[in-house]
């Protein structure tokens, strides 16, 4: 009584189903896992640039402070110009090592 009849071919709704499902993989694996990567990407540089400048801020609060009562007896000054001093070299070494850009002909 609940017999089916027999069925010469696959099923029309079986093959939609299985062009639709080879559909959605194709655009997963070619459209949104890029979009996916690149997302997880940005938003892990962005936590470790901000880790990074915490981790920066911490360590020259960390020198000052050290300067200041271990090095220059309370004179806060002297730990100023020597940071001063250590960050001007680092920046002319920086310049000195530029490269510039070539001039564009007109």
């Amino acid at each position: 009584m609940n017999e089916r009849p027999d069925e010469s071919g696959p099923d029309v709704v079986d093959t939609l189903f299985s062009y639709f499902d080879r559909f959605m993989d194709a655009l997963h694996d070619r459209v949104l896992r890029p979009i996916m990567l690149a997302g997880r990407f940005v938003a892990y540089g962005f936590i470790l640039l901000l880790l990074g400048v915490v981790v920066v801020g911490a360590l020259v609060i960390g020198v000052v402070r050290f300067a200041t009562v271990y090095l220059f007896a309370q004179h806060v000054w002297i730990t100023y110009l020597a940071i001063g001093a250590v960050s001007l070299g680092i920046g002319l070494v920086i310049w000195r090592r530029r490269r510039p850009v070539p001039l564009r002909k007109q």
